[in-house]
């Protein structure tokens, strides 16, 4: 299949826009709403669980670590001349870091979004802006 027949297979200018209220439950609703999207665009179950892994990592990274608002965006892209859905949470800046618990943080289950975000995409980054701060990601469907 050539780059031009996989583009006129992907929704024109169709992105998926979710804002993020700034609450611990928020990021399991909107979840749920991409999970809806994802069954909406047919992608294989391996697939989608890695895209709801990262807008999960994604989400969870806005809500303990910047300032609200926080948005998820979610489209259909080319990587490379692949299909591809695309993952962003763009989010008003880092918060004030909070003080350390006394215990510390337990490693098993912190710190490790980055490297799920590096291992599940096809590539990703992150885009300072004026108003805020966007995490994205991308992943080939196939």
């Amino acid at each position: 299949m050539t780059v031009a027949q996989l583009s006129a297979e992907l929704p024109e200018d169709v992105t998926y826009v979710f804002p993020l209220p700034h609450a611990p439950r928020a990021a399991s609703v909107v979840r749920r709403r991409v999970r809806a999207v994802l069954t909406a665009w047919h992608l294989s179950t391996d697939v989608a669980e890695d895209v709801l892994l990262l807008a999960s990592e994604l989400l969870t990274n806005a809500i303990i670590h910047a300032l609200p608002p926080a948005t998820l965006r979610m489209s259909q892209v080319l990587v490379d001349g692949l299909k591809a859905v695309h993952i962003e949470v763009t989010d008003a800046g880092p918060a004030a870091p909070a003080d350390p618990p006394a215990s510390g943080l337990d490693p098993d289950e912190h710190g490790r979004g980055i490297g799920i975000v590096m291992a599940l995409s096809a590539r990703h980054g992150v885009q300072e802006r004026a108003d805020g701060t966007s995490w994205w990601a991308d992943v080939v469907v196939g």
